[in-house]
């Protein structure tokens, strides 16, 4: 979410098409919980130790954070995927715990996760953090999305 915001696009010839922006995240979990009346909102990141005020900032605001340890790839960049403990949270360990999702992410991996909660009536929305980077995979689900670039204004920090 975090990239998928702030992250300028530019199309092939190199001119910009998508300007990122600093998503205030305490404003984000009162979005979260105002239009869409959460109850419990996770937040998925790869642990890095140095991140530690991070975190507990987050969780001040109210996130429930499930960590993943990090990796580094060839260039020593830390890595911490954390597709699958969303995919397992959604469909198992948290699934009898809530009525309907609301999952932020653009991206096409979770194709199998929508598509399960679609059809078991418990996906209520997708927030994609931008048009521009949007997975083709999502248009199975257009009823569904919303596109968090429309929020700037409320919000950016």
């Amino acid at each position: 979410m975090n990239l998928g915001t702030s992250k300028d696009i530019y199309n092939r010839k190199g001119r910009l098409v998508y300007k990122g922006w600093r998503l205030d995240y305490k404003k984000f979990y009162q979005y979260l919980k105002d239009k869409y009346r959460a109850d419990k909102v996770f937040y998925f990141i790869g642990y890095i130790r140095k991140n530690e005020r991070l975190y507990k900032e987050l969780n001040s605001y109210g996130y429930s954070l499930v960590f993943k340890p990090t990796t580094r790839d060839g260039i020593g960049k830390p890595k911490g995927n954390v597709d699958a403990e969303l995919v397992l949270y959604a469909s198992s360990l948290e699934y009898d715990n809530y009525d309907k999702s609301v999952i932020v992410s653009g991206d096409g991996d979770f194709y199998c996760l929508l598509k399960f909660l679609k059809k078991r009536k418990k996906l209520l929305k997708i927030i994609v953090p931008n048009k521009k980077s949007a997975s083709s995979l999502l248009a199975d689900f257009e009823e569904c999305k919303v596109f968090l670039e429309r929020e700037k204004e409320k919000l950016s920090k």
